[in-house]
């Protein structure tokens, strides 16, 4: 399966510019007062269908790579920060309180751009590598 690996991460880079967008799109639809467009079924049916292309994808990298995941714990990190990721979203989507939708948007999306560049950098600190290293 090494032989299709190519393949299998441009998939998965695929479907995080993908899901990442989605987001910026419902987020900014919930923040400007179109809610109700953001939860439709169309969206979220489009959100499920890409996350779940990404996460069939991001476990065949592992499969085909399995001796990595716990190598030097930058794929422990992006896990790690892919739960945080969800319950912001879910929060910034979902919550009742338009202060709390507001600050859980920016953070999720400061969140996805953090687990983005732990994944080019190949280290848990990803873009802050810079500084500490």
């Amino acid at each position: 399966m090494i032989e299709f690996y190519s393949q299998i991460k441009w998939v998965h880079v695929a479907a995080v510019m993908s899901s990442g967008l989605l987001f910026l799109l419902r987020g900014v639809l919930v923040q400007t007062r179109y809610r109700h467009v953001a939860l439709a079924g169309p969206l979220r049916y489009l959100s499920w269908s890409i996350d779940t292309v990404l996460l069939t994808a991001a476990l065949m990298l592992v499969s085909v790579l399995p001796g990595a995941f716990f190598a030097n714990g930058w794929l422990t990190a992006k896990l790690v920060l892919l739960v945080i990721y969800v319950a912001l979203a879910t929060v910034a989507l979902r919550s009742p309180s338009v202060v709390r939708r507001r600050w859980a948007f920016v953070v999720a999306v400061g969140v996805f751009l953090y687990i983005v560049s732990i994944a080019r950098a190949h280290h848990p600190l990803g873009v802050l590598m810079r500084w500490f290293v």
